[in-house]
């Protein structure tokens, strides 16, 4: 697996437009704290597949997520950047997608929010927000 900064994974899904970007935090965090947006000049924007591995909440992690990524990218050649809340979870995403067989998984450091900072609050030192990439909030 390869790991991207904020900034590198937004240059690759630019430079590469066949990968597949998948956000695996929960429907809830994908909608209500927010998610990346890639803004590709006269194009739509690229929004990640929200695909949950993890809920955190829950503590379940998704036995179809490895199929549900298969269904969107079509085969295990195209490249897969993963993010997630901090740049956890994407890990272990990841690691299931290359045991399934993916040969070009990215997976991006820091994830959209960062790590919590002393006060326990993120987005405050790091993440795709921080870095002042594109994102949206519904």
């Amino acid at each position: 697996m390869k790991h991207l900064t904020p900034r590198q994974a937004y240059d690759f899904l630019l430079a590469h437009p066949e990968a597949v970007f998948v956000d695996c935090r929960s429907e809830a965090e994908y909608f209500l704290v927010g998610h990346a947006l890639v803004e590709r000049p006269g194009e739509e924007p690229l929004r990640p597949h929200n695909i949950c591995w993890a809920d955190e909440l829950k503590y379940e992690l998704n036995p179809d997520f490895v199929e549900d990524v298969r269904q969107v990218a079509g085969d295990t050649d195209r490249p897969v950047v993963i993010i997630c809340r901090s740049g956890r979870r994407s890990v272990s995403a990841g690691q299931a997608l290359e045991a399934a067989g993916w040969r070009e998984v990215h997976n991006v450091l820091e994830g959209f929010e960062g790590p919590l900072d002393e006060k326990f609050r993120r987005g405050t030192s790091s993440g795709w927000r921080h870095a002042g990439l594109p994102w949206e909030q519904l």
